[in-house]
């Protein structure tokens, strides 16, 4: 997550310190946990150079994992979403799944009952990390205006561009989300509103770039899609079966 996060300043990535704190001790748990921080650092092409790890029962139930991440950007390569004007396009990459963001939503509606092997493995898929694949579009020179992680609070997060570049968003080709989201829709009875303000809906990262360079992003990542367009709204809206959402204002 903290990886996915630099990128959408035009940063790359360089490096992480993680800190672990247990209720108690439990070597087997501390293995498996290490051993997916070292796939993820893999993955996203940075270096893990320190640790801790603390037992503290009276503050910990279980355990709490954070950790900081480092990356470097020129100053007049920053990316901060200003540059963003109406009719540019918004391109998506898939997301793996729920990812990190609405876990306590889902955990309430769908561990109340005995769940199913499949929908415990699909809590548990890793967040995808989009290193990789967004800095082929940076070293290529693609001209990105703005990027957005879509994690907590989901597509409200296009807010964050939308302030400073006094532009909004429309939505009209996200793809379909996986199986997952249309279960917890479902079992809780959630809005479409609700939805895309709290889940990835299937894409886990956005791309904003002028209408004319659509075409050169596709040929640098074939998997990206474009999911929408900029407008002059001051709004983010979603459209699903013909309707259309109004998932933030500003």
């Amino acid at each position: 997550m903290n990886v996915n996060d630099i990128i959408c300043l035009g940063a790359e990535p360089l490096a992480l310190v993680n800190y672990l704190a247990l209720e108690k001790m439990r070597p087997d748990l501390v293995t498996e946990i290490m051993e997916g921080l070292k796939e993820g650092a893999q993955e996203a092409g940075v270096a893990i150079v320190s640790g801790e790890t603390a037992v503290m029962p009276d503050v910990v139930k279980g355990f709490d994992l954070s950790a900081t991440a480092v990356g470097l950007v020129r100053k007049d390569r920053i990316i901060t979403g200003e540059k963003t004007e109406p009719g540019d396009i918004v391109l998506g990459l898939r997301s793996s799944g729920i990812h990190s963001n609405g876990l306590t939503l889902a955990r309430e509606l769908l561990l109340s009952r005995r769940p199913e092997q499949k929908v415990m493995e699909g809590l548990l898929r890793p967040t995808r990390i989009y290193v990789k694949a967004v800095l082929r579009l940076f070293t290529a020179g693609l001209e990105i205006r703005g990027l957005a992680h879509i994690t907590g609070g989901a597509y409200s997060k296009l807010k964050r561009i939308g302030l400073r570049a006094k532009v909004g968003f429309h939505l009209d080709s996200l793809p379909k989300p996986q199986w997952i989201f249309r279960k917890i829709q479902a079992d809780g009875h959630i809005s479409h509103r609700e939805m895309f303000r709290t889940f990835n809906m299937g894409t886990g990262f956005l791309i904003i770039c002028p209408k004319n360079r659509a075409n050169q992003a596709k040929a640098l990542l074939p998997e990206i899609k474009q999911v929408g367009y900029v407008n002059g709204s001051r709004t983010v809206t979603v459209s699903i079966n013909g309707r259309e959402i109004e998932v933030e204002k500003w």
